[in-house]
């Protein structure tokens, strides 16, 4: 927005500072003055004996004097203050510089203010902060913008060379096409549908309403167990009432997301996943355990990025579209949650999820 030039901040501390020694010294000369005139008669002595100044006398002689020294004080305040304001300014011309070369896209500049903590330091503290949060979401958006025209690169590529092969020979069975274009789009959608849920958990653009952990947890367990019975996979629920505040329908796929993670990256046929919602002082948790392979602790680590599928990127028809955990983090993230991935002894996972408890409701 263009804005109407006007005084810099060093030239009107400039002007304040002198103002303000001008005012003092004004006040200064005139205590003297009056303080002089309690001493002086108003009229001379005309009678015999030594000179008495009257008080025109005194004006005569303090005058010139007083307005000398308020032109002295004008110039010192001006020059004194035109070098104390510069000086105290220094920092914010530090800080000013950083934002421009930051607006430029440059996120990698730290200003690392020296001295002891003031209000200026802290405030260069808190840009090197904010600067250091920027540049890892960009690192990570642009991370994720790869891997997802990776992944959807992949199903379109699929799409050309099954389209390739049939013009090629008209033979083929077309119902067999059909079925593979069908199964390729579908896994398209789905990851459209999954980088969507990602950016509006992001945007965190959703309406907060109380939400029981413990009845969403029951919601997905009971719409994922024909998967869970087709794998093998024993299910179990319990846990307390766990009420937070958020987005149902967002908490909802996270509970999803969680408990189908748990099912297709588990042990066939011999499996089994547990569901847990507790209250605790610090919030609410939902805790999801799964059995399986061993993991490695720099494995779990990696496993909420996008695009990670436990141990390697091959998939079948259920094992989703790599989103899974990502989704799960973002989510919890915008609901002001916390994602806890640990690897199980025995092997397997543990995902927990911790959320703020929704406040207690106020009776009428």
């Amino acid at each position: 927005m263009a804005r109407a030039p006007g005084l810099s901040v060093r030239l009107k501390l400039t002007l304040s500072y002198a103002g303000f020694v001008m005012v003092t010294g004004a006040l200064l000369l005139a205590t003297v003055w009056v303080f002089l005139l309690r001493y002086v008669p108003d009229r001379a002595n005309r009678g015999p004996g030594p000179f008495t100044p009257t008080r025109s006398d005194l004006l005569e002689a303090f005058a010139p004097r007083a307005a000398q020294a308020l032109v002295f004080l004008l110039v010192i305040g001006v020059i004194g203050g035109w070098l104390l304001a510069g000086r105290m300014l220094a920092p914010l011309t530090r800080i000013t510089n950083a934002t421009r070369r930051a607006a430029t896209g440059s996120l990698s500049h730290r200003i690392e203010m020296e001295g002891r903590q003031d209000e200026f330091r802290e405030l260069a503290d808190s840009f090197d902060t904010m600067l250091g949060r920027l540049e890892a979401q960009v690192a990570e958006q642009q991370r994720f913008a790869a891997n997802a025209s990776h992944e959807l690169r992949t199903p379109l590529a699929v799409t050309q060379t099954l389209l390739d092969l049939a013009r090629k020979d008209p033979s083929r069975d077309p119902a067999e096409l059909v079925d593979r274009l069908y199964a390729v789009n579908t896994r398209a959608i789905d990851l459209t549908q999954a980088l969507l849920l990602l950016s509006r958990a992001d945007q965190g653009s959703f309406t907060r309403e109380p939400v029981d952990l413990s009845l969403l947890a029951e919601e997905a367990t009971e719409t994922l167990l024909p998967l869970a019975e087709r794998r093998g996979i024993t299910l179990e629920t319990s846990g307390d009432v766990a009420t937070t505040v958020g987005s149902p329908a967002l908490l909802l796929q996270m509970t999803t997301n969680l408990v189908h993670n748990a099912i297709v990256h588990n042990s066939p046929d011999q499996g089994s996943v547990r569901v847990t919602t507790s209250v605790q002082s610090s919030g609410v948790l939902l805790t999801v355990e799964n059995t399986g392979a061993k993991l490695s602790p720099h494995l779990v680590a990696t496993l909420a990025e996008p695009f990670r599928r436990g141990s390697d990127r091959v998939h079948d028809d259920h094992s989703g579209v790599g989103l899974g955990l990502a989704i799960v983090e973002h989510i919890g993230r915008a609901h002001d949650g916390t994602l806890s991935l640990t690897a199980r002894p025995a092997g397997g996972l543990c995902v927990t999820v911790r959320l703020p408890a929704a406040p207690p409701r106020r009776e009428r």
